[in-house]
């Protein structure tokens, strides 16, 4: 455990089980607005990677089940995504709605006359309110993680994610990044809190979208991600909040110093 994790590169098989629910955001909607409630979910799911660049979603009909909205608004809701760059479908004995292998780098946020709109200004205020936000859910999320008994299958999928994480680049960083922090809030062993993580990665992956990369920072992320889940997993809860907190001021050193 002691050994630093090594990157890796791999296809994960129809047969495998992915180390991070991919189905864990695509929950009934139960707002008054389906559509636009589903395009969210979509957005998120495929956002943050729990289906990653080529990847198929979900067959049409276990799909509209799995978010409880008719046939009509997922078609809806996949056209729109499809339209602004996210998802791709195919026809054919192997067809299907599959995530791009290419996404765009710009968040999307709901435009004027109600389809998708492109990279906005954001506020100063929208920006510390996304952060305290973001401090307060996953540092919390770590806490509790460490303070859980972890399954020896909870074990790997944690160190998986990590070492998945470890020396990625680009877009695979910045979803095998927001993967690796989903996971942990999945471990922390409140089921609601997963939702609430995935809204506050969104915004957050908004700001980091109007910043450059930083290949020192990627680096400096991965050391500390590597403390955080080895605090979790020796089971030292204030170690591990501590870790995350030292790794998210960094991220919040950089986003304001760049956009406020």
């Amino acid at each position: 455990m002691g050994d630093r994790p090594e990157a890796r590169t791999r296809t994960v098989t129809d047969d495998e089980q992915p180390g991070l629910d991919s189905g864990l955001l695509l929950r009934p909607v139960h707002s008054g607005n389906a559509f636009e409630e589903t395009v969210q979910r979509l957005l998120q799911t495929v956002r943050l990677g729990l289906i990653a660049p080529g990847e198929r979603l979900p067959a049409e009909r276990e799909l509209s089940t799995m978010l409880a909205v008719s046939r009509d608004t997922l078609r809806d809701a996949i056209a729109s995504l499809a339209e602004a760059g996210y998802l791709v479908s195919r026809r054919g004995r192997y067809g299907g709605t599959f995530v791009s292998e290419s996404l765009p780098r710009q968040t999307p946020g709901p435009g004027a006359e109600g389809g998708l709109a492109a990279r906005r200004d954001i506020p100063v205020a929208e920006i510390e309110d996304a952060l305290a936000l973001r401090e307060i859910l996953e540092e919390g999320a770590a806490r509790h993680a460490a303070a859980r008994t972890l399954s020896p299958a909870e074990r790997e999928v944690l160190w998986n994610s990590l070492a998945d994480s470890i020396g990625a680049t680009g877009e695979d960083y910045r979803r095998l990044d927001s993967r690796l922090h989903l996971t942990i809030g999945e471990l922390a062993g409140a089921p609601s809190l997963v939702p609430l993580l995935a809204e506050v990665r969104m915004r957050v992956n908004e700001l980091l979208d109007s910043i450059p990369s930083l290949g020192p920072n990627i680096a400096h992320s991965d050391r500390q991600h590597e403390q955080i889940v080895t605090a979790i997993l020796t089971g030292r809860p204030d170690a591990a909040a501590q870790a995350m907190a030292e790794h998210l001021a960094g991220t919040a050193l950089l986003l304001r110093g760049f956009l406020e």
